[in-house]
C-alpha cells in the first residue's frame, strides 16, 4: 500500500506539518470534524506502513477555553490560539461572526504567520472580513456566494466546485466539501496516492478533479496534486 511514495512535505513545510483548527462559538461541527478526521486518517495510514506522521493536528480557541459549536456540542481545544507556521484552518458557521474583531484579528495574525490558510464553508467570509482574500479567488457554501461576492467581488468567486486552491489560500464549499478539500491538502502536501487511500478508508467519494486551482499571477502553490502523484 502506497509503496515507494515520498511522504515528505513539499514546498519547504515542516515535517510533520503543524495544522491548527481555530474553534469559535457557533462553528460548524462538520467543518471542524471532517478535515480533522481526514488528517488523522492520513497519519494512521502512514504510521501503519512504517512511516512518520505527516500532520501535527491541534485545535485552538482564542483563549483556550471550550466553545459550543452550532447545535450546542461543546468542543474542548488543545489550548489557546498562537499564530505560527504550517496550515491554519478556519471553519464556517451558520451565523458568521464577521464583525467579531478579536476573532478577525486572530485570523489576520494567523494568516501572516501560516504557510497556508484554508477555510471550510462560510469560513471564507471570515477570511474575507479579515482581509486575507484581497485579490484571491475563493469559494464558499453555494447559498453564501452573494455574501462572499460582496466582500471580494463577483469575478473572484468560484461556484460549483468543492474547493479552490489559490496557492497560499485554499477555500472549500459547504460542509462536506471540507472533507474533499482536506483530501486535496493531503494530495498537495504529501501524495495523491495517500489522498486516494484516505478517501477509501473513510468511504468518501473523491477526485482531484472536484476542485479548481486558480493561482494569482506569478504565484506558485506549495506543492501540488499533480506533482505529488
Amino acid at each position: 500500500m502506497l509503496e515507494g511514495q515520498d511522504t515528505r512535505h513539499r514546498g519547504g513545510l515542516d515535517h510533520p506539518c503543524p495544522v491548527t483548527l481555530l474553534l469559535f462559538p457557533g462553528c460548524d461541527l462538520l467543518d471542524v470534524g471532517g478535515p480533522y478526521e481526514v488528517l488523522l486518517t492520513a497519519n494512521r495510514i502512514l504510521v501503519g506502513g512504517g512511516r512518520d506522521e505527516a500532520f501535527e493536528v491541534r485545535t485552538a480557541s482564542l483563549d483556550g477555553a471550550a466553545v459550543d459549536a452550532y447545535g450546542g456540542l461543546r468542543l474542548t481545544p488543545d489550548g489557546p490560539f498562537e499564530p505560527g507556521p504550517g496550515v491554519l484552518l478556519i471553519p464556517g458557521a451558520i451565523d458568521v461572526p464577521d464583525t467579531d474583531e478579536p476573532l478577525l484579528r486572530a485570523i489576520r495574525a494567523g494568516a501572516e504567520h501560516a504557510d497556508l490558510v484554508a477555510s471550510v464553508c462560510t469560513g471564507s467570509l471570515l477570511l474575507a472580513a479579515a482581509d486575507v482574500l484581497d485579490g484571491v479567488s475563493a469559494t464558499t457554501h453555494h447559498q453564501d456566494v452573494p455574501s462572499l461576492a460582496e466582500f471580494i467581488g463577483r469575478d473572484l468567486v468560484v461556484s460549483g466546485r468543492r474547493w479552490v486552491d489559490a496557492g497560499a489560500v485554499v477555500t472549500a464549499g459547504g460542509l462536506a466539501s471540507g472533507i474533499a478539500m482536506a483530501l486535496h491538502l493531503v494530495a498537495r502536501l504529501v501524495s495523491l496516492d495517500l489522498a486516494h487511500e484516505v478517501a477509501r478508508r473513510i468511504e468518501f467519494p473523491w477526485s482531484p478533479e472536484d476542485g479548481d486551482t486558480v493561482l494569482p499571477s506569478g504565484d506558485a502553490a506549495v506543492g501540488s496534486a499533480t506533482e505529488a502523484g
